[in-house]
């Protein structure tokens, strides 16, 4: 089984030490990349691709030096290379009309609060990379016991 990448963006290191923390029961069969930036990100994505790897999901925080999490978001949702990554938007400084552009503009998947309760932010992963893997149209089977179940009914329905 082929393990699907999970990428963390957050520039400060003590609230990205975290999110892995709480990550950490999904390292059996997603690999965790963290980043600081999202220059780092796009960094990271472009040489992931490179090597035939996918991004089942990403998670930025939302304010960072240089680009905003919303600004990152949206150029990933543009690039078709990425086009069923799923996106978390992951912050405590969003302001109302950043929450509305992430979901209209970068069309995000979820959106957490600092501080999130990490039981929700497992469970919002598990359900979003088994969305990934049928809209990738990948073979489910490997990671079966992995997956958010109801999902996986209802993608067989």
């Amino acid at each position: 089984m082929e393990k699907l990448n999970l990428i963390c963006v957050d520039d400060q290191r003590e609230v990205l030490s975290a999110v892995l923390q709480d990550l950490e029961p999904l390292t059996s069969w997603l690999n965790i990349e963290d980043c600081e930036s999202a220059d780092e990100v796009l960094e990271l994505m472009d040489e992931l691709d490179s090597e035939g790897e996918m991004i089942a999901v990403l998670i930025s925080d939302h304010v960072m030096p240089g680009k905003t999490g919303v600004e990152l978001l949206t150029e990933v949702s543009v690039d078709a290379r990425f086009k069923n990554t799923k996106k978390i938007l992951l912050t405590g400084q969003a302001t109302h009309s950043d929450t509305i552009d992430a979901i209209n503009i970068a069309g995000i998947n979820h959106y957490f609060e600092k501080p999130w309760k990490a039981d929700l932010l497992v469970s919002s992963v598990r359900t979003l990379v088994t969305q990934f893997i049928f809209d990738q149209g990948l073979d489910y089977t490997d990671y079966q016991n992995y997956l958010d179940q109801e999902v996986v009914l209802a993608r067989l329905r």
